[in-house]
């Protein structure tokens, strides 16, 4: 394992307590943010954030005196109220990260009615503003060293 990836038993906590942040819904038809390719995302996506992630787990099994996985319904619901309320910017970092992988599933984007596209190259439509507050910009000296 590198420090870039995370255990199977960080895995598994982070499944559990990411089925908590995002649960089912059999109204809207879209899984967990448990689902499997949900966490597997969320895996690969960590990057720059997984020491902050890794920091969140640590503090969760601290609070949770073990395997947060490990725990029944009741006391791990109890964990993941502390963990939220103690576990400061760490927490807030594993929060953004399971919602971003969460609503970029395609099962999610659909059940939002949205198109299975990226933004680009078919791109959205964008007002045009008042080009005209460029204009100070434009008239600017140039503070930069020329190319030869």
């Amino acid at each position: 394992m590198n420090d870039k990836t995370l255990s199977a038993a960080e895995i598994a906590d982070l499944r559990s307590l990411a089925g908590m942040i995002v649960p089912p819904s059999a109204k809207y038809g879209v899984p967990s943010a448990d689902d499997d390719m949900i966490v597997a995302d969320i895996v690969a996506s960590l990057g720059r954030d997984t020491d902050h992630v890794r920091a969140a787990l640590a503090t969760l099994r601290t609070l949770a005196g073990g395997p947060f996985a490990e725990l029944d319904a009741e006391r791990r619901n109890d964990v993941a109220v502390k963990l939220r309320a103690e576990g400061g910017a760490p927490v807030r970092v594993l929060t953004r990260i399971v919602l971003l992988c969460y609503y970029r599933d395609d099962r999610v984007m659909l059940s939002l009615g949205l198109e299975l596209r990226p933004p680009f190259p078919k791109g959205h439509t964008v007002e045009q503003g008042d080009w005209s507050l460029l204009d100070p910009v434009r008239a600017r000296k140039p503070f930069w060293r020329p190319v030869s």
